[in-house]
């Protein structure tokens, strides 16, 4: 049923970088009614963000519009950390188990481009040169004036309002949220360039030394992003370029690094041939690390750089935001078509906001170890970092927090979990895996798919796993015509959880099969039949378990938290 039946007040969504406009996207999917505004009467040119991860990746997939990320993008597979000209770590993503096991990169102002195009055929369009100049909210409502680059004002009344404004956020400005944090003494410099190098391009590199830090991001065809930390000395002119969503600019107005400075930074502190020939644009900045104390306020919620700014190392900012809007989405979606309790949106903090202090943790110490010419954290460096980067659990552990597939939710209250023989626990990610399905929904027929493909961000998927049905002691073919008996206890579960949440779920039976373009059933899921996986919209694990009285905990689950009119387990409060 479309969203405006029950409520036909649009989401408000301040800010059209990556995190609105995922946030955008996950709204309109489900049929809720948004209005994207942005101040810019044109998008920023400059390229900002430019990694996208793996767990990222895998998002765009289930959305559907991952093929001209891939297409556009460029792969980079492993990591590589010099200090003084010696290699300390050498990470290699290969080992992932993703079907995208390494680091795209991509100019911020394509992956806008991308999400904008793609938002254009769920039919939102950006409304540039529009700002928010006010807004007033009760407990039950909330008003707003924008106001158009021609002057013209509007007044407003959205059901909600999510704040993806940006470092410098209006909106948390005039709710008086503190940003606690700090800003790092030093000045960055930050440069596109082309770049000749010995190395292989799908590689990119961290070079420490007395001298600074330098890092090399290899964006194909030559190009590079270029980042150092530098003495500031440079000349004084009105008005500099800025890196956007970076960081802050240098209190004093300065002109932009030129290719000669570039050159002589990489000469001092990069003992590997690297001949910059062209910069096609420069900039100097301050790294901030700051966050918010709460991501919600009444009917006004903060995602992005309006929560959280920290060091771009690991590539870490832009893809927390957009994770943050597709968390956000669909929990929005459930409660204004009035099918959730509001307790709902509470939980976008409770799981959110220790993610962000984490990343500002991480990408803070990093830095710090990065640029240290002295004392412990070089000593930690340059003597202990080798020793543990040969350690196989802990590039295991590496490469998984970087790409961002550790990312999980156990200790939410909207995971329920049972012990099952092996596969991902409730508040995990969902991973794909290859299966036959045995029937589905929308006169879904029998045959072989992914789990990916399955899932559609716009629903929960229940996923019923059964044993595949013997033909002459052999396991079902993917071909098979025969399909499992149905187990009663799995019906009567289905039956209930449609009627729990009607519209909003999807049921799939499935059961293993062999070939490739994805693990096994077994391999990801375990190995328990039969057996359920209840799967968020936004792709991670919500409840598991096995036939008996896991089903029942299951149903009670849904009602307490999917559901209206549902009452809360004690156990499960926030």
């Amino acid at each position: 049923m479309d969203a405006a039946a029950h409520d036909a007040s649009p989401v408000l969504i301040v800010g059209a970088g990556p995190t609105g406009l995922a946030a955008a996207m996950s709204l309109a999917r489900a049929h809720i009614p948004v209005r994207l505004i942005d101040k810019a009467l044109q998008p920023n040119p400059y390229s900002r963000a430019i990694g996208i991860q793996a767990r990222t990746l895998e998002l765009f997939e289930q959305h559907r519009l991952i093929e001209p990320f891939l297409e556009l993008g460029h792969r980079a597979r492993i990591a590589n950390l010099f200090s003084n000209g010696m290699r300390l770590a050498r990470l290699d993503f290969d080992p992932l188990h993703t079907r995208y096991p390494y680091l795209l990169f991509l100019d911020q102002s394509v992956t806008e481009r991308l999400l904008t195009e793609h938002l254009a055929t769920l039919g939102v369009t950006v409304e540039r040169g529009v700002e928010l100049m006010m807004f007033a909210q009760g407990s039950a409502s909330i008003q707003v004036t924008l106001r158009r680059a021609d002057g013209h004002t509007e007044t407003l009344r959205p059901s909600y309002v999510i704040a993806a404004d940006g470092a410098h956020s209006t909106i948390r400005h005039r709710l008086g949220l503190s940003f606690a944090g700090k800003t790092f003494e030093q000045t960055f410099l930050l440069a596109d360039v082309h770049a000749e190098t010995d190395w292989p391009e799908d590689e990119f590199h961290i070079f420490a030394s007395g001298e600074g830090l330098v890092a090399l991001f290899p964006m194909g065809h030559g190009r590079h992003r270029l980042i150092a930390d530098h003495p500031l000395e440079p000349t004084t002119v009105p008005e500099p370029a800025t890196p956007g969503g970076l960081g802050e600019p240098p209190l004093n107005r300065v002109s932009p690094p030129s290719l000669s400075e570039c050159n002589a930074l990489i000469a001092r502190r990069v003992r590997e041939r690297v001949d910059v020939s062209e910069l096609a644009w420069s900039s100097y900045f301050h790294l901030n690390s700051r966050m918010v104390e709460r991501l919600r306020v009444g009917r006004i919620f903060l995602a992005g750089d309006a929560a959280h700014v920290h060091s771009p190392a690991g590539a870490q900012g832009m893809n927390t935001g957009i994770q943050e809007a597709f968390n956000l989405g669909w929990k929005l979606a459930r409660v204004l078509k009035g099918a959730a309790p509001d307790r709902l949106l509470d939980t976008y903090h409770h799981e959110r906001h220790p993610i962000e202090r984490d990343v500002l943790r991480q990408t803070g110490f990093i830095t710090h170890m990065a640029e240290a010419d002295h004392g412990p954290l070089k000593l930690l460096r340059e003597r202990v970092m080798p020793v543990l980067a040969a350690l196989g659990p802990l590039r295991d552990a590496a490469r998984m927090t970087i790409s961002e597939l550790s990312v999980q939710y156990r200790r939410s209250p909207l995971t329920l979990e049972r012990l099952l023989d092996g596969g991902p626990r409730a508040g995990e990610r969902a991973p794909d895996a290859l299966v036959h399905v045995v029937d589905g929904p929308l006169g879904r027929a029998p045959g072989v798919g992914c789990i990916f493909d399955l899932h559609d961000p716009a629903f929960f998927s229940l996923f019923l796993l059964v044993p595949p049905l013997p033909v002459d002691g052999t396991p079902l073919d993917p071909a098979a015509k025969h399909a499992p008996s149905p187990d009663p206890e799995l019906e009567r579960l289905a039956a209930e959880v449609e009627k729990l949440l009607p519209g909003a779920v999807r049921i799939w039976r499935v059961t293993d099969t062999s070939g490739e373009g994805a693990p096994s059933l077994s391999e990801s899921y375990g190995r328990t039949r039969p057996s359920f996986y209840l799967v968020r919209p936004d792709g991670y694990i919500s409840a598991r378990g096995r036939t008996g009285s896991d089903l029942h905990g299951l149903l009670r689950h849904c009602e307490a938290w999917f559901a209206v009119g549902g009452v809360i387990p004690e156990q499960a409060a926030l």
